[in-house]
């Protein structure tokens, strides 16, 4: 990377996942909890996902891209479902993620094409890539 065109800062308080998250310009004003699943309460955001709604959107945008480099028009009503996962391995604990776009009207071929075409354009995918295990998927 060059130069950053746009930075976006964020500031975590209180106790990590349990405290709260606020970004420099107050979109983003949330407490963040553990989630029962893991020992918590419940009933506020979390780390996983937070991700999982910036990966969706981004990927959702190389989506785009990406059909846009290959011709090919994305359906009305395209949509990405992110699912972050996280887990034990040998230190701590990692996270996983599942992509799955949803691409009506498109044949299978074209649309397992353009997510693996996306993926390769997609910042989070560039991010993540050989430090998590990411699942492609496409439905039609």
């Amino acid at each position: 990377m060059t130069e950053a065109i746009y930075t976006a800062e964020a500031t975590s308080t209180g106790g990590g996942r349990d405290g709260h998250v606020r970004s420099s310009d107050g979109v983003i004003d949330q407490d963040v909890k553990f989630p029962k699943e893991m020992g918590g309460p419940g009933g506020a955001t979390n780390p996983e996902q937070l991700f999982a709604a910036g990966y969706s959107a981004c990927f959702h945008g190389a989506l785009r891209l990406a059909g846009k480099n290959k011709g090919v028009r994305i359906p009305d009503g395209a949509s990405v479902d992110a699912a972050v996962g996280i887990g034990r391995d040998d230190t701590s604990m990692a996270i996983s993620v599942a992509l799955t776009a949803h691409l009506p009207g498109l044949d299978q071929a074209t649309a397992n094409d353009l997510v693996e075409a996306a993926h390769q354009l997609c910042p989070y995918s560039k991010a993540t890539r050989g430090n998590v295990d990411v699942q492609l998927n496409a439905t039609v």
